[in-house]
């Protein structure tokens, strides 16, 4: 399986009234570096006649970020089968190597076209493995 990873600080903006990262901008970190990962593999052709749309999402969390931490996400796919993809996601600190959230989120792909779910084409499956 192929990993795909980034970098990014903790600003003020993903602070909540706790000091720490606010639970919705782990959920967005998710979201982005999903998205990012698929930007990045699939071919302008294949991004004109699919999209993804999230399912379901599960987090756990087991530490905790504070402003000016860098973070370190991590994500892979560990199933595509039908219309649906699992990805992980893992949060880590840095410095620490600490993992602060582990992420699991079902996918859907869409066919741009009619809007509706379609099967997961060995191309699309082939991005992921490389």
């Amino acid at each position: 399986m192929q990993c795909y990873e980034a970098i990014l600080t903790v600003t003020k903006n993903d602070l909540d009234d706790l000091n720490h990262v606010n639970n919705v901008s782990y959920v967005q970190w998710v979201q982005n570096i999903a998205k990012n990962h698929w930007l990045q593999k699939a071919s302008k052709s294949i991004l004109d006649t699919y999209f993804w749309v999230m399912v379901s999402h599960f987090i756990e969390y087991k530490g905790e970020a504070l402003l000016n931490d860098v973070i370190k996400l991590k994500t892979y796919i560990t199933k595509s089968e039908g219309v649906k993809s699992t990805r992980i996601v893992e949060i880590i600190n840095e410095r620490t190597n600490e993992l602060l959230a582990k992420s699991e989120t079902t996918w859907c792909l869409i066919k741009s076209e009619t809007k509706k779910p379609t099967r997961i084409t060995q191309d699309i499956k082939n991005l992921f493995l490389k």
